[in-house]
C-alpha cells in the first residue's frame, strides 16, 4: 500500500459521503448546506503546498461545492458527473498522469469504476459494502469527519513529505 501512495500526483474526491458526512440540509428558502471538516481541509492545503494536486469529482451539483473548491483553490471540479469514469479519463488527458499517479476516494456504487481505474484507491468507513469490499484502504474516519485528512496524510508520509509544508 505505502508504494502505491508514494507515485501518487493526483487526489481526486467525491463529495457527499467523502468531504461531507453526506446530508444535505436545506433551508426554508431552499438553500442548500453541507458539512465539510476544517481539518479535512487542512490535510488537502498541505498536499497542494507539497504539489500534489487535489480534484473533485461529484455526481451532484452545489453552489456550497464550488464555494468550498474556491476557498480550498481546487481547480479541478467537476459536478453532476453521472460518468464518473468518462470525466477520469478526461483529467488523465488533461494533466497528462496515468492511472498509478492518481488516487480517489469515494463511498458509494457511483464511484466503483473509478476506484477500480486508480493507483491508489480509499473510503471513508462509512462508504457502501460493495465499495468497501474493493478499495486499498478503509479510513478510521467516517465521510466529513477526518476520513480526507487521513487519506492527505498517509500520501505525505509515503511520499517523505510529512512535515514539509
Amino acid at each position: 500500500m505505502w508504494g502505491q501512495l508514494k507515485d501518487i500526483k493526483l487526489l481526486l474526491l467525491d463529495v457527499d459521503g467523502v468531504m461531507t458526512d453526506g446530508r444535505i440540509v436545506f433551508d426554508a428558502n431552499g438553500v442548500e448546506s453541507k458539512f465539510f471538516d476544517v481539518k479535512d481541509g487542512h490535510g488537502i492545503k498541505m498536499l497542494q503546498r507539497c504539489a500534489i494536486e487535489v480534484g473533485i469529482i461529484s455526481g451532484r451539483e452545489s453552489i456550497v461545492v464550488d464555494n468550498r473548491a474556491k476557498e480550498l483553490g481546487i481547480e479541478i471540479v467537476f459536478q453532476k458527473s453521472l460518468d464518473k469514469l468518462a470525466i477520469y479519463k478526461k483529467i488523465l488527458e488533461n494533466t497528462r498522469l496515468t492511472d498509478s499517479q492518481v488516487a480517489f476516494m469515494g463511498d458509494d456504487v457511483i464511484d466503483i469504476p473509478v476506484l477500480r481505474k486508480v493507483g491508489f484507491s480509499a473510503a471513508p468507513s462509512d462508504a457502501v459494502s460493495e465499495v468497501l469490499e474493493l478499495v486499498n484502504y478503509v479510513t478510521k474516519r467516517p465521510g466529513g469527519r477526518g476520513a480526507v485528512r487521513e487519506i492527505c496524510d498517509m500520501i505525505l508520509k509515503a511520499k517523505g513529505l510529512w512535515g514539509s509544508y
